[in-house]
């Protein structure tokens, strides 16, 4: 990039013009800036651009571009694989952009680009509307969204991306679009689950839905011993149950939390839970069956505000404290063999706070033609996903390996794919799964809609999507 000199010179430039803050090395807070959820994730870029408005973030992509900069995009900053930041290169922060404008009569929400599911939460529940979103509210709605959404709303209302209208967009030659259904069709497909390859979302809008505030659940804590009887009785009641429940079966340890007695502390448990997206009342009678299963340990279940249910699990998630891993395997089926397999590692954790947990699918999520979006994995019934949280480095390889030998495992219960949102720790190693035709379809589409956006690769940190060698040559398709 030239002497010292000339590159204060090109930022002072590049600064005169920027509404935003420019942060560089040596600033007091860069390294508060430079930070991300995972606290395992040490980069350390040449500058961070956090931006205002769209004019920032089309001056920031035209800098980055001019002088050939690794580009990092940064939402929420929660994404486990630290892809949202980067050595040397400049990370373009969207986190200012963080504005919810909700039109409750058309239930329409627009979101910039940097907002967080607290925020659309907040926004949105002042007239008792959601978007589904995730299952911490601290994760960035850019993020989620653009490789797919599971949330607690997800057989009832589908993935995050299906209730996608249409995005604001800078693309890597700094051109600034809007996709739809009507408009630059393609690209609209791809942002629907094909990750953040394809440039900068700078605005989402969303279809909302009449939840009201409050919500049935259940949430049920079972001694370890009661594992077995405890995912075979949440598999029976989830594959009979309608769609407006989708539920979680989870390994875990029990949080150094005042909620919880300290002899209990760190001990492994089941916890079974569900959520009635309907009228509350409908949904305790429901949901009955899983509350009056067993002896638990703890019960949480019970009408609940949908904020709180948000929110309930951030405590345990904070960011930049620890060391966190997010692998995925689909899985064929919740039969007694699969519950066992699972079960056997429940032991064998490296950590107490490391867990792992079943989703149920279907329902909305599979209405929607597999390849109507760049979403893949929608006829799956269930999804295994393994979350390693812990503090000593030099634990790594010992979670590292712990996780990524259980997903190899449970492949002979997979059709293989992985959720995009939960790839590991994108090192390509350990936590990759089997090929699927319908999964290489849709890979070659997105393939092709990244060599006409964006040919260059200029957004090369974004799920691993890249151009062809021939787009990289012709510079990539014209688009009006």
């Amino acid at each position: 990039m030239g002497s010292e000199a000339e590159n204060g010179d090109q930022f002072d430039e590049f600064d005169a013009d920027f509404l935003g803050d420019l942060i560089r090395p040596g600033d007091s807070d860069y390294d508060d800036a430079r930070a991300v959820w995972n606290g395992m994730i040490d980069k350390h870029p040449s500058v961070i651009a956090r931006c205002q408005d769209v004019a920032d973030v089309i001056d920031a992509v035209e800098f980055a571009r001019e002088r050939d900069l690794l580009v990092a995009v940064r939402g929420g900053g929660h994404n486990a694989a630290g892809l949202g930041t980067c050595d040397d290169g400049i990370v373009i922060n969207l986190s200012p952009m963080n504005w919810v404008n909700v039109d409750p009569d058309a239930r329409r929400v627009r979101v910039g680009g940097g907002a967080t599911w607290r925020d659309v939460d907040h926004a949105t529940q002042a007239f008792g509307l959601a978007v589904p979103g995730g299952v911490v509210s601290h994760t960035g709605v850019a993020g989620l969204t653009l490789g797919g959404g599971y949330g607690h709303l997800r057989r009832a209302y589908g993935l995050t991306c299906d209730n996608l209208v249409s995005v604001d967009l800078v693309t890597a030659d700094g051109r600034f679009l809007t996709a739809s259904e009507d408009e630059h069709a393609d690209l609209f497909w791809a942002v629907r689950g094909g990750g953040g390859a394809f440039g900068i979302v700078t605005a989402f809008e969303f279809e909302a839905h009449r939840i009201g505030t409050e919500v049935a659940t259940v949430e049920t804590w079972h001694s370890i011993e009661d594992a077995t009887a405890a995912f075979e009785t949440w598999r029976d009641f989830a594959e009979t149950a309608p769609r407006t429940v989708s539920g979680e079966a989870i390994i875990w340890g029990v949080p150094e939390d005042p909620h919880f007695p300290e002899e209990h502390h760190d001990d492994p448990v089941a916890i079974i839970t569900a959520v009635h997206s309907g009228d509350p009342e409908e949904g305790e009678d429901l949901l009955r069956p899983l509350r009056e299963f067993g002896s638990p340990l703890f019960d949480f279940s019970g009408r609940t505000r949908y904020l709180d249910l948000q929110q309930g699990f951030d405590p345990f998630f904070p960011a930049q404290e620890h060391r966190y891993y997010q692998g995925s395997v689909y899985l064929d089926s919740l039969d007694d063999e699969v519950i066992a397999d699972l079960l056997d590692r429940a032991e064998t954790r490296p950590d107490p706070r490391v867990l792992y947990y079943v989703w149920n699918l279907g329902g909305a999520i599979a209405d929607v033609p597999e390849h109507a979006t760049a979403f893949s994995g929608r006829e799956h019934p269930y999804l295994l996903a393994i979350d390693g949280k812990w503090d000593d480095p030099a634990e790594d390889d010992a979670v590292l390996e712990w996780a990524r030998s259980f997903q190899r495992d449970m492949q002979v219960h997979s059709p293989g794919e992985s959720y995009r949102n939960f790839p590991g720790l994108g090192e390509g190693e350990g936590g990759e799964t089997q090929r699927t035709p319908a999964r290489d379809e849709t890979d070659d589409r997105i393939v092709e809609v990244k060599g006409q956006y964006d040919p260059t690769n200029v957004f090369s940190r974004n799920h691993g999507a890249t151009p062809s060698e021939s787009a990289r040559t012709d510079g990539g398709a014209d688009d009006e």
